[in-house]
């Protein structure tokens, strides 16, 4: 899938079995209409997460959980703290088989679709 294809949102609603998530950011296909305030599961491409002190244990347990039980495909976890890095996920089995990107290399991602980046990046300066 081309990243021209997709739409990124944040703090959007996402109708799971078990009620509504709001990700930090949420990736889907390019929608038309641009007045969007749930999307369900089923429409998303990949769910991020930043994890902060007070949500750690929602955003590294909890979440990770209702996400796959809803069938996101995707979910990456930023970290910010000690150093910054992507901990980036992919459903395998009802849960993420996750890959750690650290700061100082670059981080290559296919799918959901393409990106390369260096976590270095999301630490503010």
């Amino acid at each position: 899938m081309a990243a021209a294809g997709v739409e990124v949102f944040e703090a959007i609603n996402i109708v799971v079995p078990d009620g509504l998530l709001i990700p930090d950011l949420v990736v889907i296909e390019a929608m038309a209409s641009a007045e969007v305030t749930a999307v369900p599961a089923h429409d998303v491409l990949l769910v991020v997460e930043i994890a902060s002190p007070s949500a750690r244990v929602t955003d590294r347990k909890l979440k990770p959980q209702l996400y796959a039980a809803a069938d996101i495909r995707h979910y990456w976890r930023i970290e910010l703290d000690p150093a910054p890095r992507l901990i980036a996920g992919d459903l395998h089995g009802g849960g993420y088989a996750e890959t750690e990107h650290l700061a100082g290399a670059t981080a290559r991602i296919e799918d959901p679709f393409p990106i390369a980046f260096d976590p270095a990046v999301l630490a503010r300066r």
